[in-house]
């Protein structure tokens, strides 16, 4: 006879399959879908969304749950990882009403096409009513989890992206790392005044060759094209599926480093994907496990290595031949310096790594008070621009610079922000443990070679899947959870050395 915990992995499975198939159509609306689709897209969105949730909410789901708990005796270790996935899974769907999970995923659909052509237009009006509406619902449905997950509604939304966070716990850490990096740009800044100048190469730089060696680099890293593309969209993300994986970024042809260092970031998410274990592909326990993780190691690829003197040395050799430039600027002296590059900026995804996390806390503050009610929506374009003023001391002169730049509000995302800098912090300390374990890192990225930093994460990250909670991962990893003074050595002997 099938036994409880069979049936739940059953149903979990084509929860997993078809939450795979909302992964594409996202995509493809990122990517390849004419405008006239958006509203077919938004039912089918809406539709799969209401399919999931029905299967978390349907009828006997709790007594498995029940059942399967009770015969816990029975399980492996992974089976009862998976089994608290399930549980965590069916209390995020059942707080929420069937009706409310289709209507906020029909107003962020809709919402997230709309700002597309209002961020274009610097059109704030344009998009504010569906913004608000994104926000109330968001907060319906962030109150209806709360309760049963014993938590404030901002900390229901912190727990769909990063389990088990919590504000009151990510505050002090923001408030630590802050207050250092107050002082602490200043004093990057005037260093870096009294060092030879950060010369970008110059030209025109053709996104056909721009892409050939994205694609170079990401087939070093161990992306596998048979199971993977890469695309352009508005904003680079990665998405598809594990077997399917779709990564995307942008291009200016005047500027190729920014948008190569955007794909080796995506790349660092899919490799993570594709490190997990495939035993458990499609349960719970087999899925990444939140963005603090993941976001870990799209910076432990793009900031902690590729930023690094020695890739930035093999670097220097791939671009000179792909642009045919010759000069002091396409040296890797200078390309360090220009990837090193510290100043205060409008643009949280072209911000340097020490002013980041300015961008992202002063996020975390404005989506709380969003949440909370203490800010409106109408009001967002201006507090945006006075935080942005008091915390890195520039102002947007328009909306598209400003609150409309990410597409996270405006497709539902709220709570994601804060694992950006968490994902930077836990890098720090990975980055560190990886090298203090194989001495073959640091001289393997002086050749390309991504492989001995790959293993070492494959085996203390990858393959854990969702089997610890996040802050479980990095004590076993590195000895420590989230370590803001790991990530303040690590910027002072990049920066200040």
């Amino acid at each position: 006879m099938t036994t409880a915990y069979e049936e739940l992995e059953t149903r979990f499975r084509r929860h997993s399959v078809l939450r795979g198939a909302v992964a594409v159509l996202h995509w493809d609306s990122a990517v390849m879908m004419p405008m006239g689709g958006a509203n077919a897209r938004s039912d089918q969105l809406a539709e799969l969304a209401l399919v999931c949730h029905e299967i978390l909410t349907g009828a006997g789901l709790a007594e498995l749950l029940d059942a399967a708990e009770g015969d816990a005796e029975g399980l492996d270790d992974w089976q009862r990882a998976n089994l608290v996935e399930m549980r965590r899974r069916w209390l995020h769907a059942n707080a929420v009403p069937a009706e409310l999970v289709r209507a906020l995923s029909e107003a962020c659909s809709t919402c997230e096409v709309v700002w597309r052509e209002a961020r274009a237009n610097d059109d704030f009006a344009a998009v504010r009513p569906y913004l608000e509406q994104v926000v109330r619902l968001t907060r319906e449905s962030a109150e209806a989890k709360s309760e049963p997950l014993r938590c404030t509604p901002y900390d229901a939304l912190l727990d769909i992206h990063d389990p088990g966070s919590r504000a009151a716990e990510v505050e002090p850490i923001f408030d630590e790392l802050s207050n250092f990096l107050n002082g602490f740009i200043g004093e990057v800044v005037e260093a870096q005044r009294g060092e030879p100048s950060a010369a970008p190469p110059r030209g025109r730089f053709p996104v056909d060759a721009q892409r050939r060696l994205g694609e170079k680099l990401m087939r070093h890293l161990g992306f596998d094209f048979g199971h993977g593309r890469l695309d352009t969209s508005h904003h680079p993300f990665t998405g598809g599926v594990r077997e399917d994986q779709r990564l995307t970024t942008r291009y200016n042809e005047h500027d190729f480093t920014s948008g190569l260092m955007a794909i080796l970031h995506e790349t660092g998410h899919a490799l993570y994907e594709k490190g997990l274990p495939e035993k458990w592909r499609h349960q719970p326990v087999g899925a990444s496990r939140g963005m603090s993780m993941h976001e870990s190691q799209s910076l432990i690829v793009e900031m902690q290595a590729c930023r690094s003197d020695a890739f930035i040395r093999c670097l220097a050799g791939l671009v000179r031949e792909t642009f045919g430039g010759e000069g002091i600027e396409w040296q890797a002296d200078n390309l360090i310096r220009v990837y090193r590059r510290v100043q205060p900026g409008l643009i949280r995804v072209d911000a340097d790594e020490v002013t980041y996390p300015v961008h992202v806390v002063m996020r975390f503050h404005l989506e709380r008070a969003l949440i909370a009610g203490d800010l409106k929506v109408a009001d967002l374009p201006d507090a945006w621009r006075e935080g942005m003023r008091n915390c890195l001391g520039v102002q947007p002169n328009d909306d598209r610079d400003g609150c409309m730049q990410d597409i996270h509000w405006f497709s539902g995302g709220f709570g994601y922000f804060p694992t950006y800098t968490l994902g930077a912090i836990a890098a720090a300390q990975l980055f560190a443990a990886a090298r203090a374990a194989d001495a073959g890192v640091m001289p393997g990225l002086e050749k390309g070679d991504f492989e001995p930093l790959l293993s070492w994460l494959r085996v203390n990250v990858h393959e854990c899947g969702s089997r610890y909670m996040p802050r479980e991962i990095l004590m076993r990893a590195t000895g420590r959870s989230f370590d803001v003074e790991g990530f303040k050595t690590h910027l002072r002997t990049r920066y200040l050395k």
